[in-house]
């Protein structure tokens, strides 16, 4: 399979290429059905799909692009699957208990929303984290979709000792994915 990505430049390292036209592949033949099985990828795993980074390999920014987009395609595949089968009602019910796990969460005092890594072990900066979702609480508040899923994909904390465990942190962030993904219109 021919992809039309570009290379990293000069001494940046990129994507192997390999790993994203195998992944690609696999996420064509699930897309179009070939495999025969139902459901063969989810957004989800396209989520947390990763690469390994090497010279002269794919610029990780359109990679990056076709892959929320990608995921953005599975997800929605699987939500009209959702309402043919278990109608709207159900999945706005669902939608709202995701919501309300999230602001549970956000509504937490600041520097204490998350389980703090150990005395010898870094973790997100939770100044960092309480700011973005701080701006994400002020989001849900205004009932409006000021953020996009590349920018809460895309966020960058930087380490601290004691800081936040990265796992929980990047576990509400993928159910805010989901949330925004969920009531696009």
């Amino acid at each position: 399979m021919h992809t039309s990505f570009p290379l990293a430049s000069g001494s940046q390292r990129g994507y192997a290429p390999e790993q994203v036209d195998d992944f690609l592949a696999r996420a064509r033949a699930a897309y179009e059905g070939a495999t025969g099985e139902p459901e063969t990828m989810t957004a989800e795993e396209v989520r947390r799909t990763a690469f390994a980074v090497k010279r002269g390999g794919y610029a990780p920014r359109y990679v990056d692009a076709a892959l929320d987009r990608l995921e953005e395609v599975f997800f929605e595949r699987r939500r009209r699957a959702l309402l043919r089968e278990q109608g709207e009602d159900a999945w706005w019910a669902e939608t709202r208990q995701l919501l309300s796990e999230v602001r549970g969460r956000i509504q937490r005092a600041r520097g204490r929303r998350f389980r703090r890594r150990g005395m010898f072990a870094t973790g997100y900066r939770r100044s960092q984290v309480d700011a973005f979702l701080d701006r994400i609480s002020e989001m849900f508040e205004r009932r409006e979709l000021a953020l996009q899923p590349a920018e809460v994909r895309d966020v960058v904390f930087h380490s601290e000792w004691r800081g936040y465990d990265e796992d929980q942190v990047d576990a509400l962030l993928d159910a805010v994915v989901e949330l925004i993904l969920a009531t696009r219109r």
